[in-house]
């Protein structure tokens, strides 16, 4: 903890600061905001947490947002629901470590960037010490080097941070902010290169030459759990081969891939193509010889039943190509545009027609080709089918060869696959059944995880490779940092035993161009938080961590990454609990996205609102289930957060700001006290159950139910009293103090504002700093059912005052409950006290059948 801090309008801290005139939710955030910083309310303690048990450390692997542009309300929503669980987890009196940090690297980042200044890199300009960006940006994208466009993209998301910095402290997150990370810093860099030298030692990391899914906007290479299917119209060809014995019929959306066809497939049972098997048939306009070949994941009832396997139109063309062991004709480019020169063995005519063309205008030429030659059988058939799309990109993926980097994830290894999925049992999912997608994406993958990307602003492979005496690359011999080089950025730093001179020249070296995928940074951030190779006592205190929030649909991304570097690295789960949120959403339950135009910006909800009223709204949201998003809610939220203040400023008015909390219990001698104490005691039972099992929802819900009935009916019943000086008084008084006390620290976690508020006109230090209730700290042998019945009998006599339209505080000349009989004694318990809240002359209790009842005769108002 840092050194107590006093600033001139400030209390020093521990200080008591009274209770204003008129309290007001407005600008409480800043205030405490301010205070909290100066007096490191949250600041992890770590001589003490790394001298103390492991047990008293609760870790959170908090998410790293992406600094790219602006939060949105969603966002919000599902950091305050961690934020619920470290202030409950640091009143158990543990030591929390929560850290924050930025996403930095990867392709948000870099369009940003692009658009924001009006540059795009160029890696084979030279770097241009003195550049300065565009000052109006352009939409012909100026060209830029390499370590130009990092340096923007370090200026603005440093710019962006900052104010996402803002506004989580505006939210009220209890990070400690002397712990921040960047996935791009120097550390994290060495960190991410560090693993991967380590994955690649072991095996565990490899680099192949292969079909590799394409994204030919952004120019870089795809992994399984980036994609998403989006349904787009197509249209099904049906086109004739030369067969043996006559025209075979195959039907393709893709018939701009017929240079690009290797065989023809049909399952082995299909007993309409078993007479092909192992013969050939001749492709249209372009007469190439392909086999017929059987195999199990042809489809009879789909189209004809025999498909072309090009090289490479989908996935399934790669599983064949990949087990069938057939040729490559590859045709497509990283630009998504078809190749200049035909593959070997295919005409130069007809596919000089198709070179240069996009996908789209190649599929519309050989359409017209295949009805001059009479090899279209009658017109395409139009469909709408599911095409798969890079989540991020705009045109559909294409899949060409490339050289990758690749971990090893269970896709190609039925041990690793079981092992993943024992590792995902091992955790405790919150809710449990969110455990089944992470199993079902484990079971379902069918290759490796991908961890290259063509692109520039990222954590580079630690990699060179010699040229040969041609100038050409010797993949074989790769050449890797030392370790105590790290980090190196292989395009400017140099090997040992070259210098800068040998770079691109035959007999020297070039670096691997490529950098690391944004996930393969980021399923490190436990390690990168906690000091893996940086601060290893650090590390070996809270890791595994004990938390990882996160929303359900980076589970396959996110969530699994993190748990295959750590079963390789550590042979151990990351953290002990995965804590799932599910979506924001709009009112017609889609979700808040900034890319789809329909997310709210926070920062005008919490200004409109107070920040209290919007965590009380996300305290709504279940872990795990979708939330819609209603601004008029947040109106519920700031009543709440109003009435504790006023609620606080009245208790403490009638006298409970001068009782010692320590001794208050031996001085509540009245049933009603003591009963409304026993009925909080059973509050504070179910909300500690609620938040040990991260049900921050219903922990609010019971805290919440008995505060209304604590103002709306204890307060009134007793207020009278604690305005006598008898003990009486006391008990009141006593009373009013210990639940104040305890219902402000059951807010705590959702209400940090109002509740450190009111906590600071009587109590010193922190109210997020004091522990969690007990319900030992309240007297036992009180009976909750004499503040119930009582508070009914009193709600009969407004009732009556109200149908007789007259003020609450008119007196009444008798008032008769009738009551079971066993509620007769609850009754008598609190009599003193129910005839002074409904001003009542003469009251008579009966035992009667039936419900509760109350007979009313109202005091003649005097003349005036």
């Amino acid at each position: 903890m840092a050194p107590d801090i006093a600033t001139p309008d400030t209390p020093a801290p521990g200080a008591t600061v009274g209770v204003p005139e008129k309290p007001s939710i407005d600008g409480l955030e800043e205030k405490w905001v301010e205070r909290w910083s100066a007096e490191d309310t949250y600041g992890f303690d770590r001589a003490a947490a790394l001298t103390g048990p492991r047990e008293q450390i609760w870790s959170i692997d908090t998410p790293p947002p992406t600094a790219s542009g602006s939060l949105h309300v969603g966002h919000v929503f599902s950091y305050t629901h961690t934020d619920f669980v470290a202030r409950y987890q640091r009143m158990r009196g543990k030591h929390v470590f929560y850290p924050m940090g930025w996403d930095d690297n990867g392709l948000p980042t870099e369009r940003r960037v692009q658009n924001y200044y009006g540059v795009r890199c160029d890696p084979s300009l030279p770097y241009d010490p003195s550049f300065e960006p565009p000052a109006t940006p352009d939409k012909n994208q100026l060209p830029i080097s390499r370590r130009n466009f990092v340096e923007l993209c370090m200026q603005l998301t440093e710019e962006d941070e900052a104010e996402f910095e803002k506004l989580w402290r505006r939210v009220g997150l209890s990070v400690d902010w002397s712990n921040v990370y960047r996935t791009i810093s120097e550390s994290s860099r060495a960190t991410a290169q560090r693993m991967f030298l380590q994955n690649l030692a072991r095996g565990e990391a490899y680099a192949q030459e292969a079909p590799t899914l394409w994204d030919v906007t952004f120019r870089t290479a795809v992994a399984q759990a980036e994609l998403e299917d989006r349904e787009r119209p197509g249209a099904y060809h049906r086109i004739s081969f030369s067969g043996p014995d006559g025209p075979v019929f195959i039907e393709t959306t893709r018939p701009e891939l017929l240079p690009a066809c290797v065989a023809l497939v049909a399952h082995p049972d299909d007993e309409r193509y078993r007479p092909l098997f192992g013969k050939t048939v001749r492709t249209p306009l372009f007469d190439v010889e392909v086999p017929v070949v059987a195999h199990r994941l042809a489809e009879p009832d789909k189209g004809s039943g025999i498909a072309m396997i090009c090289t490479f139109g989908d996935l399934n063309d790669v599983t064949w190509w990949r087990e069938l062991q057939l040729p490559t004709r590859a045709i497509v480019g990283w630009d998504g545009r078809i190749l200049a020169d035909p593959p070997p063995g295919v005409p130069a005519q007809p596919y000089d027609e198709l070179a240069g063309k996009t996908v789209f205008s190649a599929q519309q030429r050989i359409v017209e080709l295949l009805k001059e030659s009479g090899d279209l059988d009658g017109e395409p058939k139009p469909i709408t089918h599911p095409v798969k799309f890079f989540e991020k990109g705009e045109r559909p993926l294409e899949i060409v060869t490339t050289r990758q980097w690749y971990i090893r994830n269970g896709g190609r290894d039925a041990d690793l696959r079981d092992a993943l999925v024992a590792r995902g049992k091992e955790i405790q999912w919150v809710p449990e059944h969110m455990r089944h997608r992470y199993d079902n994406w484990v079971e379902g993958l069918n290759g490796d995880w991908l961890i290259s990307r063509q692109r520039f602003f990222g954590v580079p492979f630690p990699v060179w490779y010699r040229l040969d005496d041609a100038g050409e690359p010797i993949h074989d011999e790769p050449i890797l940092a030392p370790e105590a080089s790290l980090p190196v950025d292989p395009s400017s730093d140099v090997p040992p035993g070259f210098d800068e001179s040998q770079r691109g020249e035959p007999g020297g070296f070039i670096a691997d161009p490529d950098v690391m995928d944004t996930w393969a940074t980021s399923s490190l951030s436990p390690q990168v938080a906690s000091g893996w190779d940086t601060d290893p006592e650090l590390f070996a205190a809270v890791f595994p961590m004990d938390q990882r929030p996160q929303a359900h649909d980076i589970i396959r991304t996110w969530l699994f990454s993190t748990v295959v570097r750590a079963h390789f690295e550590h042979g151990t789960v990351p953290w002990t609990h995965a804590t799932i949120s599910g979506f924001v959403v709009d009112p017609d339950r889609k979700k808040m996205s900034k890319s789809k135009g329909n997310a709210t910006t926070p920062i005008d909800v919490l200004e409109r609102y107070g920040t209290d009223a919007v965590r009380w709204r996300a305290a709504g949201a279940r872990p795990g289930a979708d939330s819609p998003f209603d601004e008029a809610q947040m109106k519920v939220g700031r009543r709440l957060a109003m009435k504790i203040l006023n609620v606080g400023k009245f208790v403490l008015g009638l006298g409970a700001e001068n009782v010692d909390l320590a001794s208050a219990a031996d001085r509540i001698t009245e049933p009603i006290d003591r009963g409304l104490l026993a009925a909080l005691a059973k509050v504070v039972d179910e909300a500690t159950a609620a938040m040990e099992a991260f049900n921050y929802t219903r922990a609010l819900e019971v805290a919440e139910t008995f505060f209304w009935s604590f103002c709306d009916d204890y307060v009134e019943l007793v207020k009278s009293r604690a305005y006598r000086s008898d003990s009486g008084a006391e008990s009141a008084q006593a009373t009013l103090a210990l639940a104040l006390s305890v219902q402000l620290r059951l807010f705590a976690p959702v209400l940090p504002f109002v509740t450190e508020e009111v906590w600071s006109w009587w109590q010193s230090g922190s109210v997020h700093r004091a522990l969690w209730p007990a319900a030992t700290e309240l007297p036992t042998g009180g009976d909750p059912a004499v503040v119930a019945v009582t508070a009914e009998a009193l709600a009969g006599v407004r009732k009556a005052k109200s149908d007789a339209k007259v003020s609450m505080r008119a007196d009444v000349e008798t008032a008769t409950v009738i009551a079971p009989e066993a509620q007769v004694a609850a009754l008598e318990a609190a009599r003193s006290d129910l005839t002074d809240a409904g001003r009542i002359a003469d009251l008579s209790v009966l035992a009667g059948e039936g419900p509760l009842t109350v007979q009313v005769v109202l005091a003649p108002v005097p003349d005036a």
